[in-house]
């Protein structure tokens, strides 16, 4: 690795081949004075507080030569009037720092460089997450600066024990990533052992943020579609998590953050099942297991029933078809469960001020003229409506596609054989859910698999928060 010299001149040409400054414009590098001695600036312009800048070039100019240090090190330790200034040799070190937002300062006959940080970057507003909500508690949201992200986290746990350890990761990109733990409270085997992964992790760059993360460290079982990871863009949850001794990772670019381990019930809770009393909280938890439980097992108990109306009890007699079906339920079913996704791709990619007329189409044209048309049953359309609905009732998405996988799997089986296809298919769902191991290696079931009475009564009851009287 190249090293800086004394020679101003032959910095400045190092530098300025490293970065390129003759095809990127937003690479600035500006000529000044330190004292008597020539000096030079690199920075990325939109990266640097101009303010501060200013202030400091004003501080330059205003010095004489008697009051400049003679090293490098008197200069850093009580000269420069700025608290983050870092002291780089290595030309790879100083590019790579400036390419992150640092301010460079070369100074003629020194042979070492100062990195100033006074970078701000682009972000939006600490909002409110759109798909993250809770009826109670904070609005405030991760945004997509990693250091901003920290901070929110910082101002709920003010405990010396709150670690924040840096890594970067990708050979072009060197992204920042931040794992984020109780140094008290965390699995210290587990915690190195993320560590060592994401350090030996060999990728150009993190293209897809979290996700392209997510994929290095768990490679194997690519098939398995219950999610190894929670993610939040609540900085609450990711503050609770923490307490509770679970990792937590960021990545720069990305306003959400992961949780490891990660099993089955963690993926169920949400923010509201702790702003509300105990009774309220344990209701909605409660109330979203059964609703995932229907959400899975409804159109094929259903489709089972209709293949087999001699099991239906005169109770429920109201739940065979009115009229005989024209097309085969189960075409009906797998339509439904496609153009569902496919209105919830157009959702997303339609303009806010046409969201309104996309409804009314969906609703109404989509909705009544197909049952009109004779190609769906209302019947169809009613408990595919439910489970549409019940879908937005988890707040992982990747746990609502795994249910849907999982959902159209026992359809297919239910339709192909009947009810041995039923039990086969809901004893494949167990085997997908006791195969997966959470990343520390535990079981993805903990604590009904191994069994754990105490746990799981405080996972499916919220209970008062044990407060110590003096």
């Amino acid at each position: 690795m190249e090293k800086i010299t004394n020679s101003l001149q032959e910095n400045e040409a190092l530098l300025s081949r490293l970065l390129r400054i003759e095809e990127n414009f937003d690479i600035v590098k500006r000529q000044t004075m330190v004292a008597d001695r020539g000096a030079c600036l690199f920075f990325v312009d939109g990266f640097v507080k101009d303010e501060i800048m200013e202030k400091l070039m004003d501080f330059f100019y205003s010095i004489g030569p008697s009051d400049l240090p003679q090293d490098s090190q008197g200069l850093f330790q009580g000269f420069i009037p700025y608290i983050e200034v870092e002291l780089a040799e290595k030309a790879s070190e100083i590019a790579e720092g400036i390419l992150s937002g640092m301010m460079c300062l070369l100074i003629d006959g020194y042979t070492k460089c100062f990195l100033i940080d006074c970078r701000t970057y682009p972000v939006r507003s600490v909002e409110e997450p759109e798909k993250d909500k809770a009826l109670r508690g904070s609005r405030d949201g991760f945004v997509e600066t990693v250091i901003f992200n920290t901070a929110l986290i910082r101002r709920r746990i003010r405990s010396p024990q709150f670690s924040t350890r840096q890594m970067k990761v990708g050979q072009a990109s060197r992204t920042d990533v931040v794992l984020c733990y109780m140094a008290d409270r965390v699995d210290e085997k587990f915690l190195n052992k993320i560590q060592g992964q994401i350090a030996k992790i060999q990728v150009d760059a993190l293209t897809m943020n979290q996700e392209s993360l997510a994929e290095c460290l768990h490679p194997r079982r690519w098939w398995n579609p219950f999610p190894k990871f929670r993610y939040t863009e609540r900085p609450d949850t990711a503050a609770a998590s923490i307490l509770e001794g679970k990792l937590v990772i960021l990545v720069d670019n990305s306003p959400s953050a992961m949780i490891l381990p990660t099993a089955l019930l963690d993926v169920l809770d949400e923010a509201d099942d702790y702003y509300f009393p105990p009774v309220t909280g344990t209701y909605l938890r409660l109330s979203r297991f059964l609703i995932a439980l229907l959400t899975l097992f409804l159109t094929p108990m259903w489709l089972l029933l209709m293949e087999n109306p001699q099991w239906v009890p005169p109770g429920l007699s109201f739940i065979l078809l009115e009229e005989a079906p024209s097309v085969p339920i189960i075409w009906q079913l797998l339509l439904l469960e496609l153009a569902i996704d496919g209105l919830r791709l157009a959702s997303i990619n339609t303009p806010t001020m046409l969201n309104t007329p996309l409804s009314v189409i969906a609703g109404i044209v989509v909705g009544e003229f197909a049952v009109k048309s004779g190609w769906f049953n209302s019947e169809t359309m009613l408990y595919m409506a439910f489970v549409a609905i019940s879908n937005y009732t988890q707040a992982s998405l990747e746990l609502g596609y795994a249910l849907k996988f999982m959902r159209l799997m026992l359809l297919i089986f239910t339709a192909a054989v009947g009810l041995p296809g039923f039990l086969a298919g809901t004893g494949l769902i167990l085997i997908f859910l006791l195969c997966n191991k959470t990343l520390s290696g535990e079981s993805y079931l903990y604590p009904i698999i191994p069994f754990d009475f105490r746990k799981l009564m405080q996972r499916l009851f919220r209970k008062r928060i044990p407060c110590k009287k003096e």
